[in-house]
């Protein structure tokens, strides 16, 4: 399953450049230079099937002992190896059709594959298909090996579950419903005809949806007439699948309609008006003279008059009143380092990127011609963005 980036409505700090990045599982390796990482989940999953596997291999050969065990976690291992291949498989393409990859993650349910949101139809289509693609393929190889060997043998059976294990993953992954991999080709295909990709989302969407409630039905269905313990499973384990389905589903509907409102959010209309002020002036006179303009920006400037740094908001707030003619701007600004100069005319993603990159309160806008616009505050970004969320 792949799952484009998209802009996230945490919130935004000041510091968040020098705060690491959260973990998200071990991290086991960079193949093709794109971090791999186990989601503490797998180990639960892979537990599970350990001790449900273990009872089959056991029956299977019951000389196995306590070594069934092992056996079936083995099997559970290789079971995500081919899931890792199939996300692998999506990140390759998605590389040389020049999308990045941020990460891989092998979870509960499977992997996902964090890469950037493709600019065409083709793209999207042919990213989202190379994973099931490969898996027919991983399957189709096993099956092959498979045939000849003995099936009643240690080998052979290990071929053959992996065999049906990469096949089942390339069905389930093909059925046409977001976030499955056919959902995103089935999304291509009607961005491709409609010329909107939102338009793609929605059928997607929908389509993802009635498949999570065609899952838990069949669940139900399965569930009759068996154990209580295997009913039992069978009804969790659907219930999970059919979550995680409607949930990715609803979504990817809700990214794709914030995606297509973001060139709402530009640079212009949240902008704020500034006033240059001397390092040296106090902040009393600083925001008596802002009052007066009506000006709610201070851009520190040098004696020339070019802007060096920009007085901090939330210093300003934590200033008592009764101090402020005693504190000049200088030690409450911030110097303007690099990506603190942002164009007045930057909007939507271009405006979210440029503030990942350079996180800061305040930023400078500044014309095409490097004239100054005013000042840009983080905060105000954050609370359109979530405005524009909610609505």
């Amino acid at each position: 399953m792949t799952d484009s980036s998209r802009p996230q409505g945490r919130r935004m700090r000041q510091d968040d450049a020098r705060r690491p990045e959260p973990r998200r599982g071990l991290l086991m390796g960079r193949p093709f230079g794109v971090p791999v990482y186990v989601a503490p989940t797998w180990f639960v999953i892979a537990a599970v099937i350990t001790v449900l596997f273990a009872p089959t291999f056991e029956s299977l050969f019951p000389d196995l002992g306590p070594w069934r065990f092992a056996l079936s976690f083995g099997f559970a291992v290789l079971l995500y190896v081919s899931v890792l291949v199939h996300e692998l498989a999506h990140a390759v393409t998605a590389l040389r059709l020049g999308l990045p990859v941020r990460r891989i993650t092998i979870q509960f349910l499977g992997g996902v594959s964090e890469i950037e949101k493709p600019e065409t139809a083709r793209h999207e289509f042919l990213v989202s298909a190379a994973g099931p693609v490969l898996s027919l393929v991983l399957g189709g190889l096993f099956w092959v090996i498979g045939l000849a060997l003995d099936v009643d043998t240690l080998a052979g059976r290990m071929i053959a579950l992996l065999a049906v294990s990469n096949l089942l993953v390339a069905a389930f992954n093909l059925l046409p419903g977001l976030p499955l991999d056919g959902g995103r080709m089935l999304r291509a295909v009607v961005w491709r005809i409609s010329g909107r990709p939102l338009t793609g989302t929605i059928a997607a969407s929908w389509t993802g949806r009635a498949l999570a409630v065609v899952v838990v039905i069949a669940a139900a269905v399965w569930s009759l007439g068996a154990d209580a313990g295997t009913r039992t499973y069978t009804l969790i384990f659907g219930a999970l699948v059919a979550g995680f389905m409607w949930a990715g589903a609803v979504q990817s509907l809700r990214a794709e309609r914030l995606r297509e409102r973001l060139p709402e959010l530009r640079v212009r209309l949240l902008t704020r008006r500034a006033i240059p002020v001397a390092a040296d002036v106090p902040l009393s006179e600083a925001l008596r003279r802002a009052q007066e303009e009506g000006a709610r920006g201070l851009v520190v400037v040098d004696g020339g008059g070019d802007p060096v740094g920009l007085v901090r908001e939330a210093a300003v707030l934590a200033t008592p009143e009764h101090r402020r003619p005693w504190v000049a701007v200088g030690p409450l600004s911030r110097d303007l380092g690099p990506g603190m100069r942002v164009g007045a005319d930057l909007a939507g993603e271009d405006l979210l990127v440029a503030m990942r990159a350079a996180p800061a309160s305040e930023y400078l806008v500044v014309e095409r011609d490097g004239g100054v616009y005013g000042v840009l505050s983080r905060t105000d970004v954050e609370h359109a963005f979530l405005a524009m969320m909610r609505s």
